[in-house]
């Protein structure tokens, strides 16, 4: 445990650097404490972190409010004049004029007409030329020369033109005999084949010879 002298240094004021009086350092050391809080306090900062100013003219649109009155000022009066046409014809028997004797007359009329002639002419020249051309190509001409490569074709084919054709047409259909007799498949089928007899081959090798000298 310490002693009472020692506790009474302890609670005592400690300055950091060493100082002949310690009272008046600490009174000293206090009012420099102070004002350097006073001057943190009253720092002002580096970057403006504060809300951005209010402007009147960005929230009230003055202009946009004269337009909307001004478009009700005008869609009230078309309503009234409205109502004015239809109280009079309300009032009156009410007669619609929805004639119109108005002639629509062309300034170039006779300019259009003029072209109209002369595209008509010169479509009318330019059919004439092409009906009186004369082919190029003789159709006529074609049709011969195929005419001869087919028959030379035949010339030098080994089997004549549609061979497979004819074939088809002398091949007997299943069901149906050459004399023209129709086949009963079952019967047929039903039909089994009869037997061959053997009988002795007489080839000339079998045969003994009939020379005695051999």
């Amino acid at each position: 445990m310490h002693s009472q002298g020692n506790t009474k240094m302890f609670r005592s004021y400690q300055s950091v650097l060493p100082a002949t009086n310690k009272l008046l350092q600490m009174k000293w050391d206090q009012t420099y404490y102070k004002e350097h809080r006073r001057l943190v306090k009253e720092a002002q900062p580096m970057v403006d972190t504060r809300a951005p100013a209010t402007y009147m003219h960005l929230h009230l649109k003055l202009k946009k409010l004269q337009l909307e009155e001004e478009r009700l000022a005008t869609i009230e009066r078309d309503n009234r004049i409205l109502l004015e046409k239809m109280s009079y014809i309300m009032r009156t028997r009410g007669r619609v004029d929805n004639r119109n004797n108005y002639e629509y007359k062309s300034l170039n009329r006779e300019k259009r007409q003029r072209e109209l002639l002369r595209v008509t002419k010169e479509n009318q020249s330019i059919l004439k030329r092409i009906m009186l051309r004369q082919p190029e190509y003789s159709a006529k001409k074609w049709q011969r020369e195929w005419e001869e490569n087919q028959s030379f074709l035949d010339n030098i084919s080994h089997f004549p033109k549609d061979w497979w054709l004819e074939d088809r047409s002398k091949t007997p259909q299943p069901g149906v005999s050459r004399g023209g007799t129709l086949i009963d498949n079952n019967q047929s089928r039903s039909q089994k084949p009869t037997p061959v007899e053997d009988k002795p081959d007489d080839s000339p090798k079998d045969r003994p010879d009939d020379n005695p000298e051999n």
